[in-house]
């Protein structure tokens, strides 16, 4: 398995945290010393260990931001 690098530049703000310390979030990180883009995966109490997650650049971003403003979640729930 190939070694890789990350270096978390900016959190952004944690989403949620699990009974296990896990911690949902939400951060610019910078991937094999790849330029830094927007991330949002769940990580280890110490930032050691990471699940699969999704990274936006910051066009990605851009869109994203458009889309989620449309959406009102003012009384929603997931069932």
């Amino acid at each position: 398995m190939e070694k890789f690098t990350y270096t978390i530049e900016q959190n952004l703000g944690i989403l949620s945290q699990s009974t296990n310390g896990w911690t949902k979030e939400f951060n610019i990180v910078s991937w094999n010393g790849h330029p830094s883009k927007y991330d949002l995966r769940e990580w280890s109490p110490e930032h050691e260990k990471m699940t699969k997650g999704l990274t936006f650049t910051v066009e990605e971003m851009r869109i994203l931001k458009a889309a989620l403003a449309l959406i009102d979640l003012e009384g929603e729930t997931i069932e």
